[in-house]
Parts: structure tokens; sequence; C-alpha cells
């Protein structure tokens, strides 16, 4: 019994690697492409059009939520294709950070951003605790931070920026550990029930991706150093 809970326990560690595997080589893609677009002027001018612009955030929802909704239907090689494409286009989306902030200010964001999720993940891997309200609570402080956001966008304030971008901060830090317990009860769930979990490592890689390119992008813009105009 023992050796089949600790081949069982291995079994979910090794998917759980899966994930992170895959969340760090989509990182590593969307690091390459925004400092390669960043790092040719003429690919970033076209790349900045506002029609360009429309089609990229176009194209990256339907990645999301093609791999959201219709992962069953795909192959392993199709869902991990899409999922590098989404990542390969939001870098080049997110070229333009290149220009608002330092570089010393990203590298030392990216690495605090890092460190922050590195030991929210693990403890959401690790504790016995259910963290369903804190997860709950988040996703419905996010309702509330988006619908900010779209109002600042009309006030132009500093200020409440600066409390959005905190407030995003502690959101995203907050999903990071419930979703990598949501994911690591998701992948037993799987295999008691012997169902192929190859698939859901690129859905899970997703949804850490995106918690810590989220958390990222709100530091970024709480700590992060602007360039002198």
């Amino acid at each position: 019994m023992f050796l089949n809970e600790y081949a069982f326990d291995q079994r979910v560690s090794s998917f759980m690697s899966g994930v992170y595997g895959w969340m760090s080589c989509a990182l590593a893609v969307t690091a390459s492409a925004a400092y390669y677009v960043a790092s040719v002027p003429s690919i970033f001018v076209y790349v900045q059009q506002p029609s360009v612009l429309m089609i990229l955030l176009f194209g990256q929802l339907a990645f999301v939520f093609g791999l959201a909704f219709f992962l069953n239907r795909m192959s392993y090689i199709t869902a991990l294709v899409l999922f590098l494409l989404y990542s390969f286009s939001l870098g080049v989306t997110l070229s333009s950070i290149f220009f608002v902030y330092t570089h010393t200010s990203i590298i030392s964001t990216f690495l605090s951003t890092a460190l922050m999720f590195a030991a929210m993940s693990m403890y959401g891997y690790i504790t016995k605790s259910d963290l369903t309200t804190i997860g709950n609570m988040s996703f419905m402080v996010l309702v509330g931070l988006l619908i900010g956001m779209i109002v600042n966008m009309f006030l132009q304030s500093a200020q409440f920026d600066y409390f959005l971008s905190g407030i995003g901060v502690i959101i995203f830090v907050l999903l990071t550990a419930y979703d990598t317990q949501k994911l690591k009860q998701l992948a037993r769930g799987l295999l008691v029930e012997n169902q192929s979990i190859e698939k859901v490592t690129i859905f899970g890689a997703l949804t850490l991706y995106l918690d810590f390119i989220n958390l990222f992008l709100f530091l970024l813009r709480f700590m992060g150093k602007r360039t002198e105009k």
C-alpha cells in the first residue's frame, strides 16, 4: 500500500514538473520575443500599429479560449503549439515595456516575481489547508480590479493606478497558491480515474503562466522605474 501511494505521489509530482517545465518554456519564449521585437525598430513600429495590436489581441483571446474550451478535442501537439504561439504573440505585445521601464527595473522585477511565484506555488502545493475560499475571493476582487482599471482609463489618476497595481499583486500572489493546489488536486483526481493527463499539463502550464505574467506586470507597475523622457 505504501509503495502504491508513493508511486501515485510520484506521478502527481511528475505532472507538476511538466506543468512548471512548459510554463518556464513559455516564459522564455515570451521574454525572447519581447526583447527581439523591442531591439528591431522597424518590427516594433509595425506591431505597435492599432490594427496590428487588435489582431494580436483577438488572436491571443482565441488561443486562450481555444485551449480552455476545446482542449479535449485537440491532440497534445496541437495544444502545445497553440500555447507556445500564444506565449510568442504575448511577447510581441509586451515588447513596449522596454521603452516604458528601465532594463534594470524589468530584470529586478522579473526576479522578484520569480521568487514570489515560487514561494506561493510551493505553499499551494504542500499546504493541507483548503484554498478554495481564498481563490473565490480573489476572483471576485479581480472583477472589481478590472472595473477599477477601466474607470481609471478615464480618470488617468497615477495614485489610483498605484493602488490598483498593489491590489493586483496581492490577487495574483493568492491565485498562484490557489491554482497550484487546484492543479495538484485535478491531477490526483484524473490519476485515480486512470484518465490521461498529458494534455492537462498544457492547461496547467497556461494557468500558472498567466498568473506569473499578471503578477509580473502588476509588480512592474507598482515598483518599476520608468525611463526618463
